[in-house]
């Protein structure tokens, strides 16, 4: 019995979970998308934030995530965080013979490849997205990417 119970209340979480992706939205056009991807239980493995120029020294799962993301088609901004990442991806359609995946898949693929490189998967399910939406949208993002090394202690993902 309490078996079922357990059941319940776990369909009843997922029935409440926030949907992660915007509505009707097809995410394989054209444009501009900032990810957000942050590691399990926000756990501090991918860098270290150093000296008051906000340095950054990355560990050996960093050394790997920094390496895949530059495979990913599109990158156009980055950043590495201690428990998180950052990302711009410029999406463009292919020609007619050849779709360009959409932001989800690459994000899938990102994943998959740090995971069997790394031997563990160290992020969690999802991921953050923003549509960005037109100049001074992706110059406001643009900043916050730049800067945000240099305010890690006021990042709403800052763990001590």
């Amino acid at each position: 019995m309490k078996r079922n119970t357990e059941k319940s209340n776990y369909k009843m979480v997922l029935l409440n979970r926030k949907a992660n992706r915007l509505k009707n939205f097809d995410y394989s056009t054209d444009g501009y998308y900032f990810i957000t991807i942050c590691t399990n239980n926000k756990q501090k493995l991918l860098c270290d934030i150093v000296g008051d120029d906000a340095h950054i020294v990355p560990t050996k799962y960093g050394k790997i995530v920094e390496k895949y993301i530059l495979s990913i088609k599109g990158i156009d901004k980055y950043v590495v965080m201690p428990n998180h990442i950052h990302l711009i991806i410029k999406n463009e359609n292919g020609t007619m013979w050849a779709s360009s995946p959409t932001v989800s898949q690459k994000i899938k693929s990102f994943k998959i490849l740090t995971t069997k490189s790394i031997g563990k998967s160290i992020f969690q399910r999802s991921f953050y997205d923003h549509i960005i939406r037109d100049e001074n949208d992706y110059l406001r993002i643009w900043e916050y990417i730049e800067n945000n090394p240099l305010k890690w202690s006021e990042d709403k993902y800052y763990i001590e």
